[in-house]
């Protein structure tokens, strides 16, 4: 072997250990995009609107991504042990959050009780809206209240004797009573639990009096007979609950609409950012998700990206100045 050829030789032999070293390429530069099953965090427990919403919404955008979408439940904090979970996790495309309004609460009670926050706005970006729904005040069908001026009434004349349950401080189901608390000086006990769904069951097994909550989480017991819907937070009749009045109509001046919407990662690459887009966009017109929130009570309020961004900073900072009014809750 001559010199030139060893040379050679070592001189491939090092260009070969170089490219050995070097980190590999992002998956999405490699594969097409998505390469394997994508997860759904749902941060509540089972039963609750953001579940009602997200296994429909993640079976449709399954059928259009070509990979399953398992949905994994996740509660604690009011949502937002699994709100910390995505906005932490690899921005990769393969953690997806579907939330509820209070995503954008938390942060802000974080401030309101001077804590380390569990995660910022900034770590997570919107990427589609799915409903938008008012809450709705909620009473067992075997109680005696059977208008909202009965449950007012009475809890006006035992003050702290009647609770309320919720999915946690300052989340979508304790805010709204907050509002009803302050906008008529009355005093109703808090009680908190991890999630919508434990809190239904706790007002079915009389454990609570009452709790305001999206429709979608309590149409299957009003149909039933099991629960009555009082009054709701929206600003007309709603189609689910036409001969229910609004708080407006009955002259109580509050109104709170609790949405889902689906967030990822920031930093997620924008090809992956693309696909979850018009995959989600193709969930919102699927006839069979369509037909799953049709029997749950509700129905698709689509934003797309951009209109859900500008939605998202709006209310984030309307929500801001009511955990402000709220002030610091134990």
């Amino acid at each position: 072997m001559t010199i030139r050829h060893l040379a050679l030789q070592l001189a491939a032999a090092t260009l070969a250990a170089a490219a050995a070293a070097l980190p590999a390429l992002p998956a999405l530069a490699q594969d097409a995009y998505p390469g394997k099953p994508i997860t759904m965090l749902v941060p509540f427990p089972p039963g609750g609107v953001a579940d009602t919403v997200g296994r429909p919404v993640a079976e449709a955008m399954a059928r259009a991504l070509g990979q399953p979408m398992p949905v994994e439940n996740k509660g604690g904090a009011g949502g937002g042990i699994g709100m910390a979970q995505v906005a932490k996790a690899r921005p990769d495309g393969y953690n997806v959050l579907m939330s509820l309004s209070s995503v954008v609460v938390l942060p802000e009670a974080d401030k309101v009780l001077k804590r380390a926050p569990l995660y910022t706005l900034e770590q997570l970006k919107p990427v589609a809206r799915f409903t938008a729904d008012p809450t709705a005040l909620v009473v067992r069908a075997d109680s005696p209240w059977k208008t909202y001026q009965d449950f007012i009434a009475d809890v006006k004349s035992r003050p702290g004797q009647l609770s309320f349950g919720s999915s946690g401080n300052y989340g979508t189901m304790h805010v709204p009573m907050e509002q009803l608390k302050a906008a008529t000086n009355s005093y109703i006990l808090h009680v908190p639990y991890t999630g919508a769904g434990p809190a239904v069951l706790a007002l079915l097994g009389g454990q609570v009096d009452a709790l305001s909550t999206g429709p979608s989480s309590v149409m299957q017991h009003v149909r039933a007979g099991k629960l009555r819907v009082l009054a709701h937070w929206g600003e007309g009749r709603l189609a689910a609950l036409p001969d229910v009045p609004s708080f407006k109509e009955l002259g109580v001046p509050i109104g709170y609409s609790q949405w889902s919407g689906l967030f990822v990662p920031a930093g997620t690459p924008d090809a992956a950012v693309t696909r979850l887009r018009q995959a989600a966009k193709a969930a919102s017109e699927d006839p069979r998700a369509r037909q799953a929130l049709a029997a749950a009570g509700t129905s698709f309020m689509y934003l797309d990206m951009p209109e859900f961004e500008r939605f998202v900073q709006t209310d984030a900072k309307a929500m801001a100045a009511l955990v402000q009014r709220i002030g610091k809750v134990e």
